[in-house]
């Protein structure tokens, strides 16, 4: 007979190879619904869909996207509804048992306004008497510049941003907040309509860029690890940046 005490080891390595490492799951992740180009449902697809799909990828996680307006993103996952989500949008999911991943994606939110307005936002006194088109949620993400606007009753949300362009280009708004990648995205879609000439516009920072605002979450601290883990894969390997350039050429981002 085999000796046990040479047996044992073996057993021991198979176990530990075996379970709960070896571990694949279903993923169900919410994304916010018009949000190219992060997001595209039609063909899930975008930017933010690949590197978060191919990043649970690879330590065998399959991703199955669920797509809601931005606002609904976090209710989703308070409900139970999903595993994950693509954004916290700006209210601490701790609480309700999420484990926050590395950021995947960067949003860089600026204010834009017709250059022929030459309005200058460098501190929040300076929306006093102007109207603020933004995503959904923004007023909670940066209360201390969007408060003021929002009791004058001058803050609008809006989940379909490619209305952002238009209404600030016909002036009905005289700022839109957005990420500088998705309004130049919109821009050039609608400039495929020939009928559509853009104003110049002028961007403007008013927050320090923090790479941490945008996080992924999960109700499994397992697969929040793995995640992290093909996530630096993506990283190290350069498909992240060729996924980011898959989409946007060779426009950079931060």
């Amino acid at each position: 007979m085999f000796p046990f005490h040479r047996i044992a080891p073996l057993l021991l390595g198979v176990l530990c190879t075996w379970s709960p490492a070896a571990r694949a799951d279903t993923v169900s992740m919410a994304f916010g619904e018009k949000i190219p180009p992060f997001c595209f449902p039609e063909t899930d697809s975008g930017i933010e869909v690949e590197i978060l799909r191919e990043a649970l990828a690879f330590r065998g996680h399959t991703m199955k996207p669920h797509y809601y307006p931005f606002a609904r993103i976090p209710v989703a996952f308070k409900a139970g509804d999903v595993d994950a989500a693509m954004t916290d949008l700006g209210e601490d999911m701790e609480k309700w048992g999420a484990f926050y991943g590395d950021p995947a994606v960067f949003y860089d939110n600026v204010f834009i306004s017709l250059k022929e307005r030459h309005l200058a936002i460098k501190t929040p006194d300076d929306l006093q008497g102007l109207t603020v088109i933004s995503f959904a949620g923004a007023a909670r993400r940066y209360p201390e510049w969007l408060d003021g606007v929002k009791k004058a009753g001058h803050y609008f949300e809006q989940n379909d941003q490619a209305l952002q362009v238009l209404t600030l280009d016909r002036g009905r708004y005289d700022i839109v907040l957005s990420d500088r990648n998705i309004f130049r995205y919109f821009t050039q879609q609608l400039k495929l309509n020939k009928s559509f000439h853009p104003k110049p516009v002028v961007e403007q920072s008013f927050v320090k860029f923090n790479p941490m605002d945008y996080r992924a979450i999960f109700r499994d601290k397992k697969i929040r690890d793995d995640y992290n883990a093909g996530l630096k894969n993506l990283k190290d390997s350069g498909r992240f940046n060729a996924i980011y350039q898959k989409y946007l050429g060779d426009a950079s981002h931060p």
